[in-house]
């Protein structure tokens, strides 16, 4: 009966979520120019995986999520251990840590983006240093994926205090008992339990960064040399528009993630399975 009164809801969400993925594959499939369509079938992906722009987007778009999503898990491992520490000002603490993520990130980029730039160079006089960062494709880099990991690495930390909160404290002091110091018991116990945690933050992230467009936007624009993969198929809609063109990249680039998170769910399911049966057995 449950399932009867669901299935009205689940339907309409479902068409909601499902109706701009289909009408996408659609479109891409003819080639668009202003008030003419001309049905061209798969000839519009056989373009883009033999684009080098697409490729060099994909490489631009692996090495921004390979370096933010690890520094963000570092940082904000680091920050969610911290905030679950019991000390005095414990609140305003978290609150700090946790402003960067509240900022929007239009205006997160852009603010990075001025305090990148070669005049006045903030961060250039905080280093002392003489790097163009908006200009040198490597720097570039360096800059967004700074500015993504000072932006996001807070999200990581929250996610992963709420996984902290939930390790019973007698095993800490038991281990304490035993002997253990601070690091033996931060890998025996606080990695293997936080393995659930660590893998919704991973995967939030990941999927995340594989679709970002701000930073690199604000940063370089349509620039061949930044750009990620959301930047290169809005290159097509807006600067130089070829809608079918531009809808197959976003097809592509929406089954790449669409793996990737299956991956992670699949990763979950059988860290969970292995759980209760191991719970199981005992």
């Amino acid at each position: 009966m449950g399932r009867i009164f669901l299935a009205p809801s689940l339907g309409f969400m479902a068409l909601l979520a499902l109706f701009p993925v289909f009408y996408a594959v659609g479109l891409s499939l003819y080639n668009i120019r202003g008030f003419s369509r001309d049905l061209v079938g798969v000839a519009n992906y056989v373009d883009v995986l033999t684009d080098p722009g697409f490729w060099n987007a994909a490489k631009n778009t692996l090495i921004f999520t390979v370096a933010s999503v690890s520094l963000e898990f570092v940082v904000g491992m680091a920050f969610a251990l911290i905030m679950h520490q019991a000390f005095v000002g414990r609140g305003l603490t978290r609150a700090v840590i946790l402003v960067p993520w509240v900022i929007p990130t239009a205006v997160a980029a852009q603010v990075w983006r001025y305090m990148f730039d070669h005049n006045p160079g903030f961060v250039n006089w905080v280093l002392g240093a003489d790097i163009n960062w908006l200009r040198d494709p490597a720097w570039s880099m360096v800059g967004i994926i700074s500015a993504d990991v000072w932006k996001t690495a807070p999200f990581v930390a929250l996610l992963l205090l709420a996984g902290l909160q939930t390790i019973p404290r007698d095993y800490y002091e038991a281990a304490k008992v035993d002997g253990a110091g601070a690091l033996q018991r931060f890998w025996s116990i606080t990695l293997p339990l936080l393995r659930p945690a660590i893998v919704v933050a991973l995967l939030f992230r990941t999927v995340d960064a594989l679709r970002m467009f701000d930073f690199a936007y604000v940063f370089s624009g349509y620039s061949n040399s930044l750009a990620t993969l959301s930047v290169y198929a809005q290159r097509f809609l807006v600067a130089e528009p070829r809608l079918g063109y531009a809808n197959a990249l976003s097809t592509v680039t929406f089954v790449i993630v669409m793996l990737v998170g299956l991956a992670f769910i699949s990763r979950m399911g059988r860290h969970m399975v292995g759980d209760v049966g191991r719970k199981e057995r005992r």
